[in-house]
């Protein structure tokens, strides 16, 4: 809205000036050109390339001048429609991300109260389960029945027990990624990683919500999350697998030098403490990406 408010200031002594006398096509250049400096440096407060980039000044006493001026008039007329529309789309961009903020804290918190009433009886998954995270179809699931509630003289101690509900939490989203469900298991690991900061399934829940991203075929968001969780805790248990599948979320977004990079600094970063289930996957996937 501001860069509509300058714009309309800045044309409005134009108006007042022809209304008292005609001005020649030179006159009207130059008010454009300090306009459109003026309205430039409010948008593009770290600079902009050279206003007249690209035209050349010649006396206006032929035919050629007259056309070169005219070409240079409706270049800067361009040049400031296009300011006036991109003010227009970051304002209406931040709204929409404020509208989406506002909708997603609702519904993390309201998820995370079914998550506390729900999750005090379920048992803690066994060594193998988590980790089958990341082959296709994990065997340990079928033990699903154990996050039914226990009885009600259980459910108090457990609710409180901050390791415990996390990895309930956790489980739940990772059973409704292996499930399919995943917009709702986006939500739910998202969820768990903002309730249980500092638990170990946070970098889990950072990785697989990622995961969940490529497999429903957002690739462009998929790498944003794993990136993010990478740099957020590269320390974390599951920051090389994001590393690995930052480099298939760039394949396919069609970038396979960039994804390269990501299985190179995976092994130059972690080397020999990479998992072995992980380690097996990293060489077709550099071939897939035709790395060098």
């Amino acid at each position: 809205m501001r860069y509509l408010l300058l714009a309309s200031l800045a044309f409005a002594p134009i108006a007042a000036a022809e209304a008292r006398e005609p001005v020649t096509p030179e006159q009207r250049i130059e008010r454009l050109e300090r306009q459109l400096r003026q309205v430039q440096r409010q948008v593009f407060p770290k600079g902009q390339p050279a206003d007249t980039a690209g035209f050349v000044d010649t006396p206006a006493a032929t035919q050629e001048a007259v056309t070169t001026l005219t070409s240079r008039l409706d270049a800067i007329e361009r040049q400031m429609a296009d300011l006036v529309r991109t003010g227009e789309e970051n304002t209406h961009r931040l709204s929409v991300m404020e509208t989406d903020l506002a909708r997603l804290r609702a519904d993390n918190e309201s998820r995370f109260k079914a998550i506390e009433v729900g999750a005090g009886g379920a048992t803690l998954p066994t060594a193998t389960g988590p980790d089958t995270a990341l082959p296709p179809a994990p065997q340990p699931r079928v033990e699903a029945p154990r996050l039914a509630p226990a009885p009600a003289t259980a459910i108090a101690p457990a609710a409180t027990d901050f390791a415990s509900a996390g990895e309930a939490a956790y489980v739940t989203g990772f059973d409704l990624w292996t499930a399919k469900k995943y917009d709702a298991a986006i939500i739910q690991l998202r969820a768990m990683s903002s309730s249980f900061p500092g638990h170990r399934r946070v970098s889990w829940a950072n990785n697989l919500a990622g995961r969940a991203l490529l497999d429903k075929g957002q690739p462009r968001a998929a790498a944003e999350a794993l990136l993010a969780n990478y740099r957020g805790d590269p320390k974390g248990e599951r920051a090389p697998d994001s590393l690995f599948y930052l480099g298939q979320s760039l394949i396919k977004l069609g970038q396979a030098s960039q994804a390269c990079k990501a299985y190179a600094e995976l092994s130059d970063v972690y080397g020999d403490t990479i998992r072995p289930a992980l380690k097996t996957m990293i060489a077709p996937a550099r071939a897939q990406a035709q790395c060098k």
